[in-house]
């Protein structure tokens, strides 16, 4: 089985500014880096047959590059006990047409719809013991955060390895969007 999902990858001047404010907070764990995307769709477990079915439908789609513009800093979860902390970014009408083509390639091929609202981020830490009060203040301290739009030509395919430091990543395919 493969542990998959397609998202797009950072720039690396993108990722190397967000990585400078992953500091401050106790009872989390930050997010390498070199780990930072937008994911479109988590697709979960899947066979290979599946996949192979996957990658054939995703790279017959066709559809204009977009911008996107990291803006903001969140969290997921209530907030006495965040889950996980996250850099927002501006709503762009691109990524929500990718997503719901996406949606639609899922669906053709037989995997499950996902019923939760996409909210457009990038996972900066997730929270193990996080203290509500520093999260607050976290997000005070990085409420202006706001880096340069970058252009998005591409998505991948990821496959996650689930370790105990954390999550590993490796592209399975790379889909051009024109």
């Amino acid at each position: 089985m493969l542990r998959l999902f397609l998202g797009i990858p950072l720039p690396p001047q993108h990722a190397l500014a967000l990585s400078a404010i992953c500091v401050g907070l106790r009872g989390v764990r930050w997010v390498d880096p070199g780990n930072f995307h937008v994911t479109i769709r988590f697709i979960g477990e899947i066979d290979e047959g599946m996949a192979a079915d996957l990658d054939a439908e995703v790279a017959r789609l066709r559809m204009p590059s977009f911008s996107l513009t990291l803006a903001g800093v969140n969290y997921f979860g209530p907030a006495e006990k965040p889950r996980a902390v996250i850099a927002t970014l501006d709503q762009e009408p691109g990524l929500i047409h990718l997503f719901e083509k996406i949606g639609t390639i899922m669906w053709r091929i037989g995997l499950p719809p996902d019923h939760r609202r996409f909210i457009p981020h990038v996972t900066l830490a997730y929270c193990a013991v996080p203290n509500p009060a520093e999260v607050l203040g976290f997000l005070a301290s990085n409420n202006l955060f706001r880096l340069q739009p970058f252009i998005v030509d591409r998505f991948h395919l990821i496959r996650s390895y689930l370790t105990k430091a954390g999550s590993f990543y490796e592209d399975v395919a790379s889909y051009p969007l024109i």
